[in-house]
């Protein structure tokens, strides 16, 4: 019976897990331009109310799929020039359509709900 793991084992289990943390925050897909990563506004009566209520100050986007929060983040205010506080994104799936006797999917896309600071706002119109 020991009382703690070889020294050995201890390094190889410590160098495999730096190996997977580098794994995951390596960024899926090409290199995007801000324009790239924010396809257009999402303009909706929930997001309409969002964005003017006081409390809200949240904004939807349709953006890349391969964005990930930081870059949203960053393409926002390059684009817009306002200061981001927080990025939530949602992923969504296509529906099926149908189109006479076929049967196909509409693509996948993803959501970003991007909250804004107090004293900044995006007009759209």
């Amino acid at each position: 019976m020991r009382a703690r793991p070889r020294p050995r084992r201890l390094l190889r289990k410590i160098e495999a897990r730096a190996r997977m943390k580098e794994e995951v925050l390596a960024p899926v897909g090409p290199e995007l331009r801000p324009h790239q990563i924010i396809m257009r506004p999402l303009i909706t009566e929930k997001g309409t109310h969002q964005s003017t209520h006081a409390n809200h100050r949240a904004y939807a986007f349709k953006v890349c799929r391969h964005a990930n929060k930081a870059q949203i983040k960053w393409a926002v205010q390059e684009l817009f020039g306002v200061r981001v506080e927080a990025v939530r994104t949602q992923q969504h799936i296509g529906k099926k359509r149908r189109y006479r006797f076929r049967v196909g999917t509409m693509s996948n896309w993803k959501k970003a709900i991007v909250k804004l600071h107090p004293e900044d706002r995006i007009e759209f119109f």
